[in-house]
C-alpha cells in the first residue's frame, strides 16, 4: 500500500491504518464503535469481504476460511471473534490483507477509517488500561479526533492461532562461551517471553523492557555507572536487541541514541521486525544497527549476538596490540 508519505529514519514516527469494528450492544443501546490501528507497512491492501461463514471443526472460532488473492491463498480471521466483540450485522465488511513475518493473512473488520501519521511518543502504553477486548494484543493507544485508537499487535494474534513449535527444553544449538548480558526491548509480551527463553537457554542473560524509552533509561544508567566506576560499559552490557516498532521510542531512534553516545557506541545492536524490507534495512544501516533480522528468524538471535560480541572483542584486542 503506497501512502505517499515517506518517513525519515529516526524521526520516531509511524503511519497507522485506522479501522473499526461495530459492536452490537443490543436493541436499546444500538451500535458501539471500536477503533483499532495497525502499522500501514504491514498492510498490502483492503478488499471487500465475501460472505464468509464460521468453519465447522476449525482450530479457532475466528477462522473464516481461505480465499484466493492473485498468487496467494490466504487464511481469513474475523477480528471481532478473536477480540470477543459481538459484531453488528452489516451488508458489507472489509478484509484488511496483511503481510508480515513471511505470512499473508486477511482480517475481517467492519470498515476502514483512514491513515494517520503518528509520533511514537503519542502512543500511550496500555498499562493499567483494561479494555473488554483481549488486552495482550493491544500495544498502545492513540487519541485522534476525540476517540482512542487501540493499536493491535498482529503477531500476538497469529501466535495465538498458530502456536510456535519451539522446544525450549531441547539443548541450544549455540552456547555462549561465557555469560553474555543483553538488553532486550519489545512491546509485545508474547515476543518478550519467547526471546527471554531463547536467550537464556543459550547462556545469555537478558534484561527485558517494554519499549525504547525504557531501554534508553536503562542504557543511560549503565553508562553513568561505567563512567562512575571507570570501567568499560561492556562489563555491564554486551549487546542491545530491539524491536523496531514500539510506543514512546522506536528501535531506530534508540539505536541512533546509543551510537551517538561516546560511552555506549561500541555496544552492538541487533534490530528486528516482522517487516524487514530493503527500505527498513537501509534505515537500520543508516542509524548504525550492526545486524537486522525478521521475526520469523528470531531463533538465530543467540548465534548473531555471539558473533557480534566476538567481533567486538577481537577488534578491541587488535587495537590494544
Amino acid at each position: 500500500m503506497d501512502t505517499g508519505i515517506l518517513l525519515e529514519t529516526g524521526t520516531n514516527e509511524l503511519e497507522i491504518l485506522e479501522f473499526h469494528i461495530d459492536g452490537d450492544s443490543g436493541q436499546n443501546n444500538g451500535e458501539q464503535r471500536h477503533s483499532f490501528g495497525v502499522n500501514v507497512a504491514k498492510v498490502m491492501e483492503v478488499i471487500e469481504s465475501p460472505h464468509l461463514e464460521p468453519q465447522p471443526g476449525a482450530s479457532h472460532p475466528s477462522f473464516r476460511g481461505l480465499i484466493p488473492l492473485r498468487s496467494h491463498i490466504l487464511p481469513v480471521i474475523d477480528l471481532s471473534v478473536w477480540l470477543g466483540i459481538k459484531k453488528a450485522a452489516a451488508p458489507r465488511d472489509n478484509i484488511i490483507v496483511t503481510e508480515f513475518s513471511k505470512t499473508v493473512t486477511g482480517f475481517v473488520v467492519s470498515g476502514v477509517t483512514g491513515i494517520h501519521r503518528v509520533g511514537w511518543p503519542e502512543v500511550i502504553p496500555p498499562s493499567g488500561y483494561m479494555p473488554q477486548a483481549c488486552t495482550q494484543a493491544i500495544i498502545g493507544l492513540v487519541e485522534r479526533e476525540g476517540h482512542f485508537i487501540q493499536l493491535l499487535d498482529l503477531e500476538t494474534i497469529i501466535a495465538d492461532l498458530s502456536p510456535d513449535d519451539i522446544d525450549f527444553t531441547a539443548p541450544a544449538e549455540f552456547m555462549a562461551p561465557r555469560e553474555l548480558k543483553a538488553l532486550v526491548a519489545d512491546d509485545s509480551a508474547t515476543i518478550r517471553l519467547m526471546l527471554k527463553k531463547t536467550l537464556e537457554r543459550s547462556g545469555i542473560t537478558p534484561t527485558v523492557v517494554g519499549n525504547g524509552q525504557e531501554a534508553q533509561t536503562s542504557l543511560r544508567e549503565l553508562a553513568a555507572r561505567a563512567q562512575a566506576e571507570n570501567r568499560p560499559v561492556s562489563d555491564f552490557l554486551d549487546i542491545l536487541i530491539s524491536d523496531i516498532e514500539m510506543p514512546l521510542m522506536d528501535g531506530f531512534s534508540l539505536t541512533k541514541f546509543l551510537k551517538r553516545d561516546p560511552i555506549l557506541r561500541d555496544v552492538p545492536v541487533i534490530l528486528y521486525s516482522s517487516i524487514i524490507t530493503d527500505e527498513l534495512r537501509h534505515k537500520g544501516d543508516s542509524v548504525g544497527a550492526d545486524m537486522q533480522v525478521a521475526k520469523p528468524d528470531l531463533e538465530r538471535l543467540p548465534e548473531m549476538a555471539m558473533q557480534l560480541v566476538a567481533a567486538r572483542e577481537a577488534k578491541r584486542g587488535l587495537n590494544n596490540v
